[in-house]
């Protein structure tokens, strides 16, 4: 499969912090890759970079197999941070201008509103938008020189349900319809988690980990949570009689990963041990229960 996006050992350095600290993300034809990290955590400089918005201190940036931006410009679209509109002109106008500025094909462009589900606008102007409508228009200008990778920073952000459901199946009729592969990034993840098929996990700079949307899922699986008046002596029992080391001690709780079908005699041997047991039960990870595992918080 074709390798739309690979980035080697890519570093960005302000001062003496690593805003991005050798990243390898790796994107490859018809992905929907989603890039998720907190707030600061590198996500719009990494992104910047590719692009060449920004200098690159260190690595290399290989796009569609290896060319170079200044090659392949034309077949990439993108949305960094918020739109910029002309905000007293309609849908159809800001298309227009744009257009003109990119040199782009302006018969496209009701077939494109269209697309975003903006061609019934009319002369309504880009500042009486609501915010998941300037969104959509700010990814119909991405498209006006039909694309093959859109890459989207932040587009959900401070949308409400309905604005993020839009946005949503924008993304994945362009997916599916066109064939266009996607880089965004969020610290949403429940809601990326509805379009993505691969995920990219940044903190402080560093890629932690790529992993599949079908691994992931596999991933956040089932753990035993239990709540004694002394889990520091609970957790050390535990361990010790049933040999387990895939077992944690958060806040309040002690959480095990393993040994779910015995979770009875669990309870019972802590009672035996002089250890009262307030609750325990089996609960599921989240996506971002996993997320914030992951980073280490």
């Amino acid at each position: 499969m074709e390798v739309i996006l690979k980035t080697n050992n890519l570093t960005k350095v302000y001062g003496v912090r690593k805003v991005v600290d050798g990243v390898n993300m790796t994107i490859k034809k018809g992905e929907i890759y989603g890039f998720i990290g907190k707030n600061g955590a590198g996500k719009t400089t990494f992104m910047r970079m590719i692009l060449s918005l920004t200098s690159v201190t260190k690595g290399e940036v290989e796009l569609f197999g290896g060319k170079k931006i200044e090659e392949v410009g034309c077949k990439i679209g993108s949305l960094i941070e918020a739109p910029g509109l002309y905000k007293n002109a309609t849908a159809y106008e800001n298309l227009k201008r744009f257009s003109i500025l990119y040199g782009a094909d302006e018969s496209k462009i009701n077939e494109i509103l269209k697309f975003v589900n903006l061609d019934k606008t009319g002369k309504k102007k880009a500042k009486d938008f609501s915010l998941g409508m300037r969104q959509r228009l700010g990814i119909a200008i991405a498209l006006l020189g039909e694309p093959e990778f859109l890459v989207l920073d932040e587009p959900i952000n401070g949308l409400d349900p309905k604005g993020i459901k839009e946005i949503r199946d924008v993304i994945l009729k362009l997916n599916k319809e066109k064939g266009i592969t996607f880089l965004i990034s969020s610290h949403l993840l429940d809601e990326l988690s509805k379009v993505v098929t691969r995920y990219g996990i940044i903190d402080n700079g560093v890629l932690l980990e790529e992993i599949s949307s079908e691994k992931l899922i596999e991933n956040c699986k089932n753990k035993l949570i239990i709540k004694t008046n002394d889990n520091k002596k609970a957790k050390k029992l535990i361990e010790k009689e049933y040999d387990i080391t895939d077992i944690d001690d958060e806040d309040d709780t002690i959480v095990l990963y393993s040994n779910l079908d015995d979770s009875a005699d669990i309870n019972k041997f802590l009672i035996d041990k002089g250890i009262k047991v307030s609750e325990i039960y089996t609960k599921v990870d989240s996506l971002e229960d996993y997320f914030i595992r992951r980073i280490g918080e």
